[in-house]
């Protein structure tokens, strides 16, 4: 069985006093069925991991460089991620593609090297309103499952997270068949990559405008495994109705 995850994406946003709402979210799910990776920036790593030390939450990173080290002003290492006592990072996110110009292939290589220094990859894949307007949404995604994720994945070093773009923070939300013909296609294509057993393993999440009032009818769509969570996750208030929501599906 697949364990389902809740993944917090916080983006550019939280400050020291946003670590209050990691202690109301591990109080409020101490002993959770489902596993919980909050992803804070990068300024809060270190104390993010001091605060969930008693509870059951992971902390990640939102990014990483493919280099061990270097000359790479503003870069993190996976090397660096796992000193501050990261478990895990995003890769691939619509908004590092689109404003840092990154193609799949960085990507790849980005998760090449963080699976290398034992951190769990969460890659990002997502059509525009455009080509899901083209139906070209399969071939779109498929190209980028190809792409994006290294050789070697298993169940334990890869979660892929289908965030279609139009949706990210639009209060839009795809359809039920819609999400549910992209999740069993990914589980399909990885099966045929990797294998059954590790195409199996690997957790599929949607991300893409999930909020407490929608939380239950997505995770009841077949092969969605939790969720990757923008804004809704900066708030404990916000992001452990959805948790519970995905602990009762």
């Amino acid at each position: 069985m697949r364990r389902k995850l809740a993944a917090g994406n916080w983006k550019m946003n939280g400050t020291t006093q946003s670590l209050k709402d990691l202690s109301a979210l591990g109080s409020a799910h101490k002993g959770s069925g489902v596993d919980i990776l909050i992803c804070p920036p990068a300024t809060l790593l270190a104390p993010a991991v001091q605060t969930v030390s008693r509870s059951d939450i992971r902390i990640g990173g939102q990014d990483c460089h493919d280099q061990t080290n270097g000359a790479h002003t503003g870069d993190i290492s996976a090397e660096m991620l796992v000193d501050a006592g990261a478990s895990a990072v995003i890769l691939g996110h619509s908004e590092r593609r689109a404003d840092h110009h990154e193609t799949s292939e960085d990507v790849r290589a980005k998760a090449k090297a963080a699976q290398a220094a034992g951190l769990m990859t969460v890659i990002c894949l997502g059509e525009s309103l455009l080509q899901r307007e083209a139906t070209n949404t399969l071939d779109i995604i498929g190209a980028q499952l190809s792409l994006s994720v290294p050789d070697g994945a298993t169940g334990e070093n890869l979660v892929v997270a289908y965030e279609p773009i139009w949706a990210i923070g639009s209060g839009l939300t795809p359809t039920p068949d819609q999400i549910g013909e992209v999740h069993d296609f990914m589980r399909t294509r990885l099966e045929r990559r990797f294998g059954a057993g590790v195409g199996r393993s690997v957790r599929l999440l949607y991300g893409g405008s999930v909020k407490p009032e929608n939380a239950a009818e997505i995770f009841a769509i077949s092969n969605v495994d939790g969720a990757l969570v923008g804004g809704a996750s900066l708030s404990a208030k916000d992001f452990s109705p959805i948790i519970s929501a995905l602990e009762a599906s």
